[in-house]
């Protein structure tokens, strides 16, 4: 099963969920992430958090959904609210939800509220990736309306 996690930028967000995910997952389960508008690099804080918690980024860049070495199994959307940001909409035969996360990287304040925001994101991320992983994946591949339902809750959960 493939996930992408999907925003603008693909610097941030879906890149954390993307290594998070991918520390995690057992075999057979795989995540990618991508941006309808690509920053074309890793927001720095990003890799640093990931590293920090022993999660490899070798082999992660920013990069555009048009690139994408797999097709998804389900798409899960990023982008936060507060920013007015506009979330691509992938199109295509997958399951879709939305876990709408604030962009950290556009915190202003001191270094200890910059980290600290980048910290909480971190935390909303693992939260819902523990959700996902401990789901009954193999009963809800043939029941999309459940695992739907089920995705869309994890995506409002908040550690």
């Amino acid at each position: 099963m493939n996930v992408l996690f999907l925003c603008t930028g693909n610097s941030c967000r879906s890149v954390l969920s993307e290594g998070t995910f991918n520390h995690f997952a057992p075999a057979g389960l795989k995540a990618i992430s991508a941006g309808s508008q690509p920053a074309g690099q890793l927001h720095p804080r990003a890799v640093a958090i990931l590293h920090r918690k022993g999660i490899s980024t070798e082999g992660y860049y920013s990069k555009s959904w048009d690139d994408l070495p797999v097709t998804p199994d389900i798409v899960i959307t990023v982008c936060g609210s507060a920013a007015r940001e506009t979330c691509p909409a992938y199109l295509g035969p997958v399951l879709r939800a939305h876990w709408g996360l604030d962009d950290p990287s556009h915190v202003v304040g001191t270094e200890a509220e910059i980290e600290a925001a980048f910290e909480r994101t971190y935390d909303i991320i693992i939260a819902r990736l523990q959700a996902f992983l401990a789901l009954p994946l193999q009963e809800l591949r043939n029941d999309k309306a459940r695992f739907k339902a089920e995705l869309d809750r994890i995506g409002t959960l908040v550690p």
